[in-house]
């Protein structure tokens, strides 16, 4: 028996915090209309692995005519895909394997690569939800929104490193306020970018935040520069311009490579944007087809049929080829690797949200795969590298990786429960405000899921 759960949708306000995953878990939706003259939407798992979830066209409300998405009919349709906090949740275990016992998986540091992509994917997502909708983007409740979700827990973990080095003389605590500074400031990556050498300490008890600073840098820059396309443009242009902009980053890949640049290319923003754009790119092509376009069919057709040649590929990669140190530094990856393994994630990322009912969202839609992805992935990979460190000074040798994993575990905890979740309230209570100060009357406020990791 199929279940069914219930959610409106309403034209006024912002979107609101949802939790710790990206996207939404609509995976076909019928349409009614409610008591009160807002839209109901039944959401209701689809029957064919090769039909694309049904994207919903905005409705009349109380007789108001449809407004059509502003060039984006399946815009209002994004919310949380849970074969996607599934991903998400393997992309931080291919981390945390990498960097506890690297020899293991010499590729894991992929699940970076993955995470951008899903990343790029979600922010696009969410400001064509409240573009479509109202016809702007309130960027103050934006970054607003940005910042209680990722802030107050990266500077817990700062807090704590910075606490222990005043209390302790751990040798891996040497150094650690420059760390804790650049981490807490979003600046890991440009100082790693700037080293052609080995790197320095300066960084090393929290210097797997470099790809944070790569992910806001590229928050600072893209929901601008997306929203005056939007406003200025027609949605198709809109997509070519961000299809060009996907190339750029490869293209200034080529001008700079040389060996003594691959931690330059490897940290950049400007360097690993195409890997965020990429995901854009998906969340934009899957927004401006309508629901009976025969080109989402066959984009749910091909990503179906592609999904497991892709998970493949990463796999294999991760299994056999190093991403990182000076044997890494390849002409190849280091150019057009990147962007390979960008595309194969939005192939994944693209059949999870199009095939709800394909075997490898329901494979990666199981219960504590997605509750993993949606609440610990972002606290694990906050604290299980420092946490690494430390347990080297503290634990015996065949303990340390076992420790480290129980301490992330529940460092992670603590972090969701005690940190990020009520931060997030605060984050809707706030989005509520807003959206009741600026809803148009007659509208609840809108609910959209919320979050970028």
């Amino acid at each position: 028996m199929e279940s069914t759960r219930t959610t409106e949708v309403t034209g006024g306000g912002a979107d609101a915090t949802t939790g710790a995953a990206d996207l939404g878990e609509e995976e076909g939706r019928t349409d009614r209309s409610g008591a009160d003259g807002t839209v109901q939407l039944d959401r209701r798992a689809g029957r064919d692995g090769d039909r694309p979830a049904p994207a919903l066209e905005l409705m009349p409300v109380r007789g108001r005519p449809a407004r059509g998405g502003r060039g984006f009919p399946s815009a209002a349709a994004g919310g949380r895909v849970r074969g996607v906090d599934g991903l998400r949740a393997l992309a931080v275990a291919l981390v945390m394997v990498y960097h506890l016992a690297p020899g293991v998986l010499p590729g894991g540091a992929l699940g970076v690569d993955i995470f951008f992509t899903i990343s790029g994917f979600v922010i696009t997502r969410l400001l064509l939800v409240e573009f479509a909708r109202t016809g702007d983007v309130a960027m103050g409740r934006f970054y607003l929104r940005r910042w209680l979700r990722l802030v107050p827990a990266l500077l817990t973990v700062c807090a704590v490193c910075a606490l222990l080095a005043l209390t302790t003389d751990l040798p891996s605590l040497d150094q650690a306020w420059t760390a804790v500074v650049l981490s807490a400031t979003f600046l890991v990556n440009i100082v790693r970018a700037a080293q052609p050498g080995v790197y320095s300490s300066d960084t090393s008890l929290l210097s797997h935040t470099w790809s944070l600073g790569v992910e806001e840098q590229f928050y600072l820059l893209w929901p601008p520069l997306l929203l005056l396309l939007l406003r200025r443009v027609g949605a198709r242009a809109v997509l070519i311009a961000t299809a060009a902009l996907c190339l750029l980053p490869v293209l200034w890949r080529l001008t700079l490579w040389s060996e003594t640049a691959a931690h330059r290319i490897y940290n950049g923003t400007d360097t690993r944007a195409d890997q965020l754009l990429i995901g854009a790119l998906l969340a934009l092509v899957v927004a401006r087809l309508h629901r009976e376009d025969r080109l989402l069919a066959a984009l749910a057709r091909w990503s179906g049929r592609l999904a497991w040649p892709a998970l493949g590929v990463l796999a294999l990669i991760v299994w056999q080829v190093p991403l990182t140190g000076a044997s890494a530094w390849t002409a190849s990856w280091y150019t057009a690797g990147f962007l390979v393994a960008a595309i194969l994630s939005a192939v994944l990322v693209a059949s999870l949200e199009l095939r709800p009912r394909a075997w490898l969202t329901r494979a990666l839609s199981l219960t504590p795969l997605v509750w993993i992805g949606q609440n610990l992935s972002y606290g694990l990979y906050l604290w299980h590298y420092p946490l690494s460190r430390l347990s080297a000074d503290v634990v015996a040798e065949p303990w340390q990786g076992t420790a480290t994993v129980v301490a992330s575990i529940a460092a992670a905890l603590a972090s969701h429960y005690l940190v990020e979740r009520p931060f997030n309230r605060l984050g809707r209570s706030h989005a509520a405000r807003g959206a009741a100060d600026g809803a148009v009357p007659g509208r609840a406020a809108s609910r959209t899921p919320d979050s970028c990791r």
